[in-house]
């Protein structure tokens, strides 16, 4: 395998000259610890999901949070070229970014859009979101004052408890507040939607509760001849295991990047997206008794190996992982010794031979037959794998891939040492390059 990172787009080794090994330029110019994303992962996912639904059902890819820590703008590419229509976010901010990056399809902000950034969304093709009457005058009267219109879709709270009118607990106040939203003049009401709190769960009773408390006030707005033309309410979860909440539209996030929303979701045919890989930068042979790490917690019952990796809490690796979570390090678990630190956390390898400076490290993701999933890592803190991925920060950069890597199956690359054309763009708050594999 020839993995190539360069930090300066205008030096020497760009994707279009001949890359250095990984060999020479490990330590010189690959990160030390990286996010690796696989894109062809995300287009299959992004094709299973869409082939669940009706052939005239449209998708909405969910890219908030940076696309769940997967990195916004490459998913986005990804998605929109195999068979998602939309894209969701959560904020204004993430819809511009998007739009910087030249992604020209339509964008539904989820969240409350202040009215001081309407003319911004209208400006820029954004869809936003109205909670609420009050909020849809205020948007209305924006929009006016700069003499353009808004493009909305309304969020209708039927049991989440978040955002949204409560059909629920008022139903005629909440017809009213829509007829009153729909005839505003500046704003173009294009769709209407809802989230389900418990699709994700083996019980349906409540997602089928919601179900039909939305399809109640879909069909008194039918009546009336006032039915968006969009309507959506299908998480990753809904769109799995149940299709009669696919309506026009369905909106998966978590299930694009191939981790399973939750227990009651059969999540076989998705593919993680995700891995994060690092390097072994110390190793110390030590005798039975040795204190490692913070508090020196961990103390050595027999003479073994301490291995250092650069990877810590500041990266988004929870300090709650301390002596409980395994890498893999040439495709053997190894158990974590002590304390999370800051930028580094420690690991045990006295069982692996030979594990020294510059060995592969994978804490998130597959060697061989073992693998350190995303639901592993939470599970053993009490969170979800929302939070492992999306919770890794700006310090990580992200080489994006479009063909999986096999171990098992790797020949050397040509002689000549170039680097085929399957390599994307790197992102990351530290800084710009690119990365590539050469499978």
């Amino acid at each position: 395998m020839t993995l190539f990172y360069r930090h300066d787009p205008t030096r020497s080794g760009s994707l279009n000259s001949p890359a250095m090994s990984l060999k020479r330029v490990l330590f010189s110019r690959m990160p030390a610890t990286r996010i690796e994303v696989d894109l062809d992962a995300i287009a299959r996912n992004t094709r299973v999901l869409h082939q669940v639904c009706a052939p005239n059902t449209s998708l909405m890819a969910v890219v908030k949070a940076n696309a769940y820590g997967h990195g916004a703008v490459p998913v986005a590419d990804t998605v929109l070229s195999h068979g998602a229509d939309f894209l969701g976010v959560a904020r204004m901010s993430e819809a511009v970014q998007l739009r910087e990056a030249g992604i020209q399809a339509p964008i539904l902000v989820f969240g409350e859009t202040l009215p001081a950034r309407a003319v911004q969304a209208a400006g820029l093709d954004i869809r936003v979101t109205l909670t609420g009457l009050d909020a849809a005058k205020a948007l209305n009267e924006a929009a006016r004052a700069a003499r353009t219109f808004v493009t909305a879709h309304i969020k209708i709270d039927t049991g989440m408890g978040r955002l949204g009118l409560c059909p629920g607990l008022d139903m005629s106040g909440t017809l009213a507040d829509l007829t009153s939203m729909m005839q505003m003049d500046n704003l173009a009401i294009e769709g209407i939607y809802t989230h389900f709190a418990n699709a994700d769960a083996v019980d349906h009773t409540h997602a089928k509760q919601q179900l039909a408390l939305f399809t109640q006030v879909l069909d008194r707005l039918d009546a009336d001849n006032l039915l968006p033309e969009v309507i959506h309410a299908a998480n990753s979860a809904a769109t799995l295991t149940l299709p009669q909440s696919h309506f026009t539209m369905v909106r998966p996030g978590i299930s694009l990047y191939g981790l399973c929303p939750g227990p009651g979701v059969d999540c076989t045919d998705l593919t993680p997206a995700l891995s994060i890989i690092s390097t072994i930068i110390q190793v110390k042979h030590v005798p039975k008794g040795f204190a490692v790490s913070y508090g020196s917690t961990h103390v050595t019952d027999r003479p073994t190996a301490i291995a250092t990796v650069p990877m810590g809490y500041a990266d988004g690796y929870s300090r709650l992982l301390s002596a409980k979570a395994h890498m893999l390090v040439r495709g053997q678990r190894a158990r974590v010794a002590g304390r999370v630190c800051m930028d580094f956390t420690m690991i045990d390898v006295g069982h692996i031979p030979d594990a020294g400076p510059g060995d592969e490290v994978v804490v998130l993701g597959t060697r061989g037959s073992e693998t350190v999933s995303a639901d592993e890592l939470a599970n053993l803190i009490g969170t979800i794998n929302y939070e492992v991925v999306a919770g890794l920060t700006g310090r990580l950069p992200v080489c994006y891939r479009k063909q999986p890597i096999d171990v098992t199956r790797h020949t050397p690359c040509p002689e000549n040492n170039q680097v085929t054309g399957t390599s994307l763009k790197m992102t990351g708050k530290l800084q710009k390059g690119h990365c590539t594999h050469d499978t």
